[in-house]
């Protein structure tokens, strides 16, 4: 009997140490773990998050992908995406408010945002974004440290945008496809440092929410099929991300559109 004890506490031991992974990886698995089962309350939680009605499924298959261009000597640079589908994607940049309702929002919307990080902002933010990632977010490059591209040297550019990508790796396991300039500042050599780091498009916006409405960087002031938008950081003064978030998603849904996973597309 004290030998079966003493396997057993053994065996018990292995498995607590089995158990200490990154911190990280931790987080993003009990994060997961939470994800709500489908049912009744799930699909009414669009009515907890300020919406009057359920947000409608994206395509199963984009009926436009600019992913995989043979030949292409430099990333595109897209902040609109030529589809028949009435989808348009959320992008938020790394100054977004680290809430964990937003998490909470995220998943129970089934929101397919993507998240482009700088190092330096983020800094010890990085656990939230490992909780979003959990959720479905897609992580994306932002540059090491959030400098204005445009006109600096290729090692400098480079630097930044694969530093970055290894850095980005090492927290999520992942090295991004898509990259946003800081202040959508870049040049052509941004694009050739950015091929040569393994980035398949460069993704500016056309739209970006600010406090209270949209605003436009170039064409009609209306939403397109395809659009980018940018859903600006918080300000001291201004509403918070869910509800920028919200205001945003009404105004999708009375322009007869949905919310598409960018990375199916680009």
């Amino acid at each position: 009997m004290l030998t079966t004890l003493t396997a057993l506490a053994a065996l018990a031991g292995l498995t607590g140490c089995a158990q200490s992974v990154d911190p990280i990886e931790r987080l993003g698995k009990k994060a997961a773990a939470g994800v709500r089962p489908h049912g009744p309350a799930r699909q009414q939680a669009y009515r907890r998050w300020g919406l009057t009605a359920p947000l409608a499924p994206a395509p199963g298959r984009p009926s436009r992908s600019l992913a995989g261009s043979p030949g292409a000597a430099f990333p595109p640079v897209v902040d609109h995406v030529p589809t028949t589908d009435r989808v348009v994607f959320l992008t938020y940049d790394d100054r977004a408010e680290r809430d964990p309702r937003f998490v909470d929002m995220v998943r129970e919307l089934r929101l397919p945002v993507s998240m482009f990080l700088t190092d330096s902002v983020v800094g010890p933010g990085y656990a939230h974004f490992a909780r979003l990632q959990s959720v479905g977010a897609n992580i994306q490059n932002h540059t090491l440290d959030h400098p204005a591209l445009r006109g600096l040297p290729y090692a400098g550019q480079r630097a930044e945008i694969c530093g970055q990508q290894d850095k980005l790796r090492s927290r999520f396991g992942l090295r991004p496809r898509l990259f946003r300039p800081p202040y959508g500042a870049y040049d052509a050599t941004t694009r050739r440092a950015a091929a040569d780091c393994g980035i398949a498009a460069i993704v500016l916006w056309r739209a970006s929410m600010g406090p209270t409405d949209l605003a436009y960087t170039h064409g009609p002031e209306h939403l397109h099929p395809g659009d980018v938008i940018a859903v600006a950081p918080d300000e001291s003064t201004g509403p918070g991300l869910r509800e920028r978030t919200t205001r945003l998603l009404r105004l999708v849904q009375e322009q007869g559109l949905t919310v598409g996973r960018l990375e199916d597309y680009v």
